[in-house]
């Protein structure tokens, strides 16, 4: 599979991210410090995986790594696909593993929650977070200096533990699921109502912002709305439950979109 050759692909010296897709149909985030490149989950088939990962001017094979926070299928679909096909290391906890929804990895490296560790020039805290998984994790990204990232999607709700954990970012990846009103009244069974806005299930459009008004804002440079509800959430819900928290200032507001995900964000 050929990279595009006007493809925009992450540049050395500073830690950058970029979305492959968010919501419910699948989700994947790029991190790169320019020569350590990893993914994010893979919620996405083989095909589609690659043809969105060579959009932003990479082939499977300059992946250092996949790291899988849990086994749901809209963060692994392509996963074991990817691995398989590329020859791709991948890192996860024994409980997502113990799953067996993956199927066979080439090269598997087991994650402990709250233990650090490293791929080439990037460092990883995975963190432990409440959601109906087996051993769930989101990730704290170091690279590029003092440059800190948090990927943070799928938690039923902010503890104290999350709070702590991702406090003081340079740039977040912040999951807005659901719209409270919308998740009320819209096409889903009473039993995943319950789930998904249960306390482990997704975040809230509110409930992020609650988060978000903890977590600090001094430092943050982009703040990225992630796995939207395609039945519901609207992207200008999402914003509008986190612009007051920045009085007004849109700027460094963005949502990572299903389709077209989100670009490659440089952090300063």
């Amino acid at each position: 599979m050929a990279v595009p050759p006007d493809a925009a692909a992450p540049r050395p010296g500073r830690l950058q991210f970029a979305s492959l897709g968010s919501g419910s149909k699948g989700n994947a985030t790029l991190v790169s410090d320019g020569e350590t490149h990893l993914l994010v989950d893979c919620g996405f088939a083989l095909r589609d995986a690659e043809r969105r990962l060579a959009r932003l001017g990479l082939h499977p094979r300059q992946l250092d790594a996949v790291l899988v926070s849990h086994e749901h299928g809209d963060h692994i679909r392509g996963v074991g696909p990817l691995a398989r096909r590329h020859g791709v290391p991948v890192y996860l906890t024994p409980g997502t593993w113990a799953s067996g929804r993956l199927g066979e990895l080439p090269e598997r490296h087991w994650i402990t929650p709250q233990a650090r560790f490293a791929v080439r020039g990037l460092a990883v805290d995975p963190v432990t977070v409440p959601h109906d998984a087996r051993e769930p994790v989101q990730f704290r990204f170091q690279g590029g200096g003092e440059r800190h990232l948090g990927v943070l999607t799928d938690l039923g709700h902010p503890t104290d533990h999350v709070a702590e954990a991702f406090a003081g970012c340079d740039a977040l990846v912040l999951e807005c699921n659901h719209d409270v009103r919308m998740l009320a009244e819209g096409p889903y069974p009473p039993r995943l109502k319950r789930r998904v806005g249960g306390d482990w299930g997704h975040l809230a459009n509110a409930q992020a912002a609650t988060l978000l008004a903890r977590l600090g804002l001094d430092r943050l440079q982009r703040i990225v709305c992630s796995h939207l509800s395609e039945h519901n959430n609207r992207p200008e819900l999402a914003l509008a439950a986190l612009v007051p928290l920045l009085d007004g200032d849109e700027s460094r507001l963005m949502v990572a979109c299903q389709d077209a995900g989100l670009a490659w964000q440089a952090i300063g």
